[in-house]
């Protein structure tokens, strides 16, 4: 069964190479869906949860939650850095190749949003170093944000500065076979900034990494941001845990069905459980029970 669904994970990071389901390259990986919301994913990203687990240890613990894709944050126990060797990075790609678990993507903390082009140019280059390490143990993408307005600079530079430097590396991107993904983060996130950041952008390598952040729900409310920046999403997006009050996940996930998202909906949790392997399962159970609440009925079969 394992393996089976291994497969159909790795024909969803394959096919969603650009956004989601809407203009796929490659879409014929993904499994023919029933329904809405059968090629979307439950996966978990080493933020706390996961921080203090070396990589056996994470793989089994999300087999064990029946979670099975990860995004690897950097500075964690893991230690998937771009000091790896070329050996070590075969070593990674074989335990993945082991096991289960899809490795969905790698979190850099790269951020573009420094008044000092010194500063932005050492970051594009740290950069580029997590994509080739991302292709080499496996993986589809790299996690970066934005990330803040500076005094005296005015926002538009900041914009226009941030977008450049994506642009540079979705060229530099493509020639791995990666995704550069923009995590709605800090001062930058409101969606109408994240959206001119993305049009500076101007790169089909350059995909949104949805963060659900308190800025989701400012404005028109959380339907009118998320159209309003839906065709630049890519295929991982990052929630809180899912019983949370201070936001309408339930809501999130009936945009996603009824936006027909293909990929990942990835754990960055915060608190602090007993036991973070059983609570990570009830996560896991608690997003398919609200994808089951709000799919159309299976078609009958003729």
């Amino acid at each position: 069964m394992f393996q089976a669904t291994r497969r159909r994970f790795l024909g969803v990071c394959a096919a969603t190479t650009t956004t989601c389901t809407w203009g796929l390259p490659g879409a014929g990986l993904l499994r023919a869906a029933d329904r809405p919301g059968d090629n979307m994913f439950f996966g978990l990203v080493t933020y706390q949860w996961g921080k203090d687990w070396d990589l056996p240890t994470l793989l089994r613990n999300c087999e064990k939650a029946a979670v099975l894709g990860v995004e690897l944050r950097t500075t964690h126990a893991h230690g998937v850095e771009p000091s790896l060797t070329d050996k070590q990075r075969q070593e990674v790609q074989k335990r993945f190749g082991d096991s289960p678990v899809v490795l969905a993507g790698l979190g850099s903390n790269e951020r573009f949003d420094n008044p000092d082009p010194a500063v932005v140019k050492r970051a594009i280059e740290a950069t580029k170093k997590f994509l080739v390490l991302s292709h080499d143990v496996g993986s589809t993408g790299v996690k970066v944000k934005p990330d803040r307005f500076h005094p005296d600079v005015p926002r538009e530079k900041t914009i226009a500065q941030i977008g450049k430097a994506l642009h540079t590396l979705g060229d530099f991107a493509g020639g791995y076979g990666q995704k550069v993904r923009l995590e709605v983060h800090g001062q930058c996130a409101e969606l109408p900034t994240i959206k001119a950041i993305m049009e500076a952008a101007d790169h089909d390598n350059v995909v949104l990494c949805w963060n659900s952040n308190a800025q989701d729900l400012q404005g028109a409310g959380l339907e009118a941001n998320f159209k309003m920046v839906q065709k630049h999403l890519g295929s991982t997006l990052h929630v809180r845990e899912l019983e949370s009050p201070d936001y309408p996940y339930a809501k999130l996930i009936k945009l996603l069905v009824n936006a027909k998202y293909a990929g990942w909906v990835m754990l960055e949790a915060s608190s602090q459980p007993k036991d973070r392997v059983a609570a990570l399962a009830a996560q896991g159970r608690l997003f398919r029970n609200l994808i089951k609440q709000v799919q159309p009925e299976k078609p009958k079969r003729k």
